[in-house]
Parts: C-alpha cells; sequence; structure tokens
C-alpha cells in the first residue's frame, strides 16, 4: 500500500538528504594540504558508500551501524566483515577505533575473496582489549600487532577499553609499518625470503596466497566482539598525487642555487649519483631552490651516509627570506641526529608553538620516529599559512602556527656531516 508523505515529512527528508550528500564529500573532514598530498575519506560519520559486505554486492542487512559520526558493531551482530569497494596496492590507512572491555577486532589489507574470510589473505592490524585478553603488550595478538606473526614495541602508547586509539598503516614499496597513537610500533618487509619463512611458522601457512597478494581490499572485522570506527581516511601512495612536481630531477643540480659560508666549489659539495642527491657536508651552507614557494606540501627522502655511518646534523630550510647567509630567516625543519623532527626558527623567523616543547627558537618533536643511521627516513611537510606541519616516517611529530606567510627558497643544509637526499617533490597548494 503506498502512504502519502505529508508536505513537513517530505522537507525533513529532502534537508536530511542533502546533509548526507554534503557529509560524504569525499573531501570533507580534510585540510587542503591532506586533500593535495592524496587523501581521500572513506568514513565520514554518516555513509558506508566505499564499503560492502566481504564476498557481497552491498553493506551487511545487520551489525555496522552509524550513530552521532560513529561506526558501531555491536556484540554478537553477526554482520560480517566489510570490505572496501576499490583496491589498494601501496596505500597508507588512518582510523579512530575503541574496543569494550573484552573486544576483539582488526582491519586487514591486501585482502581478496577466495575463502572463506578476509584474515585468510589479508595480513591483519590487530585491535584488542589487551588487559581483558590478558595479551601482553608486546604479544603477537595485542593491539597494533601483526596479527600472529610480529608483536608490537612493548612501550607502545595504548588506551584501554572503552578510549579511543589511532591506527595508521602504511604499506609502500614492500615495507609496511604499524603505527598506534601517532608512534610506529612495528615495520616489517613484505618482500622478502623472510617474510614468507614467517608466514610458514604462523597460523596463516596453509592459506593460499596469504600474505602475498600485490593488491586487495581493506577490511574491517567483526569478530563478534563490540567495537567502534571514525574518521577513516586513505591515500593511494601507488600513484603520485595530482599536481605534484619534482624539485630535483635526480641528474643534475639545475634549478638550484649553492649558497655556502667559505669559498669552495659547489661541486666539491654537491654530487649527483644514482638518483641521489650527495652532500659531503663541509663546508656549511645550503643548497636552495631558485624559485620561491608559499604554502606547499614538501616530500623527500634523506639519510645519514651509508658508507661513514656517522651521525650528524642538517635540516630542510622552509620559506628563506632576505638576502642569502648562513644562516638565513626562515624556518628550519631539523635533521640533526636524535633530534629529527625539530623546528628552529632562524633569524628573526617568527613562529609559535607549544610552550612545553618550546626552548627560545628551537621546538622539540613530540616524540623521536627517525630510523638508523644509514636508513632512508621520509619527510613530509605542510606549509600552509601561518601553520607548518612535520611528518616523519608518515608520523606527525611537529607543528607551529603564527610563522610568517612569504613567499621563499627551500634549502637544503650542508652541515658537518655527508648526508643523502633523493624523491625531493613539491605539491603548491596556491
Amino acid at each position: 500500500m503506498h502512504r502519502a508523505i505529508s508536505p513537513v515529512a517530505a522537507l525533513a527528508l529532502a534537508v536530511s538528504g542533502a546533509a548526507a550528500m554534503q557529509n560524504t564529500n569525499p573531501d570533507s573532514g580534510l585540510t587542503r594540504a591532506e586533500k593535495a598530498a592524496g587523501w581521500t575519506v572513506l568514513f565520514d560519520g554518516s555513509s558506508a558508500e566505499h564499503f560492502r559486505g566481504y564476498k557481497k554486492d552491498g553493506m551487511p542487512e545487520k551489525g555496522w551501524v552509524i550513530k552521532d559520526g560513529v561506526w558501531h558493531v555491536p556484540d554478537k551482530s553477526g554482520g560480517g566483515d566489510i570490505v572496501t569497494k576499490q583496491q589498494y596496492t601501496d596505500f597508507e590507512l588512518i582510523l579512530d577505533f575503541k574496543c569494550a572491555a573484552g573486544g576483539n577486532s582488526g582491519v586487514m589489507y591486501r585482502v581478496d575473496e577466495r575463502h572463506q574470510y578476509p584474515w585468510m589473505t589479508g595480513p591483519e592490524f590487530q585491535l584488542l582489549d589487551d588487559a581483558g585478553w590478558k595479551e601482553a603488550a608486546d604479544g603477537v595478538h595485542a593491539t597494533g600487532a601483526l596479527y600472529d606473526i610480529v608483536g608490537p614495541a612493548k612501550d607502545k602508547a595504548y588506551n584501554p577499553a572503552g578510549e579511543w586509539n589511532t591506527a595508521r598503516i602504511r604499506l609502500k614499496g614492500g615495507l609496511l609499518t604499524h603505527a598506534l597513537n601517532g608512534k610506529i610500533v612495528l615495520e616489517q618487509r613484505l618482500d622478502t625470503p623472510e617474510w614468507r619463512s614467517k608466514i610458514a611458522a604462523s597460523k596463516f601457512k596453509g592459506y593460499d596466497g596469504f600474505g602475498i597478494q600485490p593488491n586487495g581490499h581493506l577490511a574491517l572485522q567483526d569478530h563478534g566482539q563490540e567495537v567502534w570506527f571514525r574518521d577513516i581516511k586513505v591515500r593511494d601512495l601507488s600513484a603520485a598525487p595530482a599536481n605534484e612536481t619534482a624539485l630535483f630531477d635526480g641528474k643534475s643540480l639545475n634549478g638550484w642555487v649553492p649558497v655556502l659560508k667559505e669559498q669552495a666549489a659547489p661541486e666539491d659539495v654537491w654530487t649527483v649519483k644514482d638518483g641521489v642527491l650527495m652532500c659531503t657536508g663541509t663546508p656549511n651552507g645550503y643548497l636552495r631552490t631558485k624559485n620561491s614557494y608559499t604554502n606547499y606540501v614538501l616530500r623527500f627522502d634523506w639519510r645519514w651516509s651509508p658508507d661513514t655511518k656517522k651521525a650528524g646534523n642538517s635540516g630542510v630550510l622552509l620559506r628563506i627570506a632576505g638576502e642569502d647567509k648562513v644562516w638565513p630567516k626562515c624556518i628550519e625543519a631539523q635533521l640533526q641526529s636524535g633530534s629529527a623532527g625539530d623546528f628552529w626558527a632562524l633569524g628573526d623567523a617568527s613562529m609559535e608553538s607549544d610552550p612545553a616543547r618550546r626552548n627560545g627558537r628551537n621546538t622539540k618533536a613530540m616524540h623521536k620516529a627517525e630510523r638508523p643511521i644509514g636508513e632512508w627516513n621520509t619527510y613530509e611537510i605542510h606549509v600552509d599559512g601561518g601553520t607548518i606541519t612535520l611528518f616523519v616516517n608518515g608520523d606527525m611529530v611537529n607543528q607551529a602556527t603564527g610563522c610568517e606567510v612569504v613567499s621563499g627558497p627551500i634549502g637544503f643544509q650542508s652541515e658537518g656531516t655527508p648526508i643523502h637526499f633523493r624523491n625531493i617533490n613539491i605539491i603548491p597548494l596556491d
């Protein structure tokens, strides 16, 4: 039987529908720097449009309740696991979760649908009430673990049952990273004989294709215990973001200007080999871009020389202003060993930051995320208006506000120790 809808009810439905459409905009909840860096929203608190049930055309008919911006999986809901409609090869995923007392769930990746459950092909970031299950903090079944294969760091920062936590999964070039509440808790290569040996020693050894898929779905698990999710976002790392351009061509110093404290031939300080920009570290100075930039996302890799294995000091100079000198007015994102992620306000550059971490012109990083001497690190720096945000190996470690909004070159320091750079790219925001 058809029942008429009153004009008031129809208007309410129209407004509700419009709000839902607005909330499911893939850019909602992201800064413009995040959008430029390739992030998209998978779950915005109102719509399940990017997901479906495992081996299903649509979402499960029960469980998976959306309310007040949160995805709730009730206890014994029977809804089953869900997967993203899109598949990913290299990716970065961030989401908030909380478990009820005794809660158990997980996030799986590179999942295909050949077996009965997603965990039979997809490695899992475990979500658990560790205390309720009496699981050791670094156990292979604890929160943050690569389930049943690698345990997380024992000193992980984890909020107990009923409180929100943030999980981050990054998989690029065969290197898997699990991070919990802003700190990396494990790293594991998925492209080595060691990885296959670990699979062979785990419960997954009998499942064809486990942990070796080149791509696949992301999956959220309904394990039968109560769990909540919110603020789910992802970026595809298999392709460069739109509008990203290379500052360093991997072959020459075209587009760059050397500035040195003492007279020296630039080619004795800066050379290029196999796509890597190599700096001897002496004399002090910097290599800066010819062009100036105001608002942008800057991404690059760096390492201390794997040959000398010597720790040292260096930095990347942002919004260089005034004359070229050692050192110019700018904000420096520190690369110094043991202090990577610090900020320095050089010259009379303005910068506001957390008073608890600030000492004069220096603002300490929230925590350390640099890798051992000789290994590559990745920096991503969002320079947008008066705010500068720094990510080290995917972890947000520092943020400053009140920075002067000026256009200026970007520079890389020579400061006493051999250091290498590669993949120097920029995404202008203006």
